[in-house]
C-alpha cells in the first residue's frame, strides 16, 4: 500500500489493508464452518455493501451463503469482526516486534561503544553536568525494551458469543465452544490494551528521534542521520526526516489510543452501537503507523553519525559550569573533587545493555 498522506505508509505492508480485513474475516468464517471456502470475495465490492447493515460481515455471508448454506451458523457479526481484528493485530505484532528487536540491538551496540564518551547532559534545554552519550543511549534502549515488554503480554483472543453473549444459538445447535474461548462483545480490554502497547511504541521511538532533531541543530552538531533529507529550494540541505517523521506518529497515535479507550467507555447493553464501529479504522491507523514509526526508527540509528569530537569541543566549551554540583557535593563530603563527576552511568549502560542481549536471546 501507498499513501500519499502518510510518507512512508508502505513499510507497513499488507497488514490491517483492506485485502487482509477481508482475508481474516474468511479465516474466521472457515475456522467455524470446518472446511476451506472457495467463493470468491471481491474486497471493493464488499466495501460498498457493508454500509446498509453498518459492517462488512452481512454482505459477505449473504454472499457466502449462495454456496456454503452453513456458514456462519450461531455465530454474529461482532464474532466475526472482533476475531478478525485480533488475527491481524497478532501478525501485525509479529512484524513488529522484529522491528522493535532490531532497533534494540542496535542501540545496546551504540550503548556499549559509547559507554565512555563524554558529553554534556542537559536538562530543560541547558547544560547540566557531564555524562556519556552511551548513557543517552541507554534511556533510548530502556524505553525501546519497555515498549516490548508491553507488546509481549499482549493476548488476541477470539470472539464468540453470538447475538448477546450469551451463545444461546450455539446452544440451541448443539454446537461446543472451545475451551478458554471468551465472550467480550462490550468487555473491550483487548482492544485497549492493544493500542496501548501501539502508542507505547512510538513513546519509545520518539524518545530516540526528538534527540536526534535537537542534537543535529547545526549549532550543537553531535548527532547526523546517516541520509538527511533534501529541501525543494535549499540545494544541500540536510533535514533530519526520519526523525521527523517518526516524532510524526508518535504526535498522532496516542489519540487513536485514547479513540479506543472512549469507544470502550462508550459500550452499552449487550452490544455497542457505535464504540464498537469505531474501532476498526482507528485500529488499522494505530497499527499501521507503529509499524512505519518502528522500521523508520531502525533505519534512523543504524545510520546514525555520532560526532565524538563534538560532543567533547562542547562539554569543554562549557567550563565550570557544568562542575558546580560536583564542587558542592565534594565539599559536603569533606574532600576534594575527583577528576571524573559521572557518578555509576557506566554500570548503568552495562546493565540495560544485559539486559537488551537477554532479550534478544531469550525471544524466537
Amino acid at each position: 500500500m501507498t499513501d500519499l498522506f502518510w510518507p512512508g505508509d508502505e513499510r507497513a505492508g499488507s497488514h490491517f489493508s483492506t485485502p487482509d480485513f477481508v482475508g481474516a474475516l474468511l479465516a474466521v468464517e472457515e475456522d467455524w464452518l470446518g472446511r476451506e471456502i472457495s467463493t470468491p470475495v471481491d474486497p471493493d465490492q464488499l466495501a460498498l455493501a457493508a454500509e446498509s447493515g453498518g459492517n462488512p460481515v452481512i454482505p459477505l455471508v449473504r454472499l457466502l451463503r449462495e454456496q456454503e448454506p452453513d456458514v456462519h451458523r450461531g455465530l454474529t457479526s461482532q464474532d466475526v469482526v472482533d476475531s478478525a481484528l485480533m488475527r491481524m493485530a497478532a501478525a501485525a505484532a509479529v512484524t513488529l516486534r522484529r522491528d522493535v528487536h532490531a532497533v534494540a540491538g542496535r542501540l545496546a551496540e551504540l550503548a556499549e561503544l559509547h559507554r565512555d564518551t563524554a558529553m554534556v547532559a542537559r536538562t530543560l534545554t541547558q547544560h547540566a553536568v557531564p555524562t556519556t552519550f552511551g548513557f543517552r543511549v541507554s534511556a533510548w534502549l530502556t524505553a525501546v525494551l519497555d515498549a516490548d515488554d508491553d507488546l509481549a503480554r499482549l493476548a488476541f483472543p477470539q470472539q464468540l458469543g453470538g447475538a448477546a453473549g450469551t451463545r444461546a444459538a450455539l446452544v440451541e445447535l448443539g454446537r461446543e465452544v472451545p475451551l478458554g474461548v471468551p465472550r467480550w462483545h462490550t468487555t473491550r480490554a483487548p482492544v485497549t490494551r492493544i493500542g496501548d502497547a501501539l502508542a507505547g511504541v512510538t513513546d519509545a521511538c520518539a524518545r530516540i528521534a526528538n534527540d536526534v532533531v535537537v542534537m543535529s541543530r547545526p549549532e550543537i552538531g553531535e548527532l547526523a542521520e546517516g541520509t538527511g533529507g533534501g529541501s525543494s529550494t535549499m540545494p544541500g540541505k540536510a533535514n533530519p526526516t526520519l526523525s521527523v517523521l517518526v516524532r510524526r506518529a508518535a504526535l498522532t497515535t496516542p489519540q487513536l489510543a485514547a479513540t479506543l479507550h472512549l469507544a470502550a467507555a462508550q459500550q452499552v447493553d449487550d452490544r455497542a452501537d457505535g464504540g464498537w464501529h469505531a474501532e476498526w479504522a482507528t485500529l488499522r491507523d494505530l497499527v499501521r503507523r507503529t509499524l512505519v514509526a518502528a522500521s523508520q526508527t531502525h533505519d534512523l540509528v543504524a545510520d546514525l553519525v555520532v560526532d565524538t569530537d563534538r560532543m567533547a569541543a562542547t562539554l569543554a566549551a562549557a567550563g565550570d559550569t557544568v562542575l558546580s554540583e560536583q564542587r558542592a557535593m565534594a565539599a559536603a563530603a569533606g574532600h576534594e573533587p575527583a577528576t571524573a563527576y559521572l557518578g555509576d552511568a557506566a554500570a548503568h549502560v552495562d546493565a540495560v545493555v544485559a539486559r537488551a542481549r537477554q532479550t534478544l536471546e531469550e525471544t524466537p
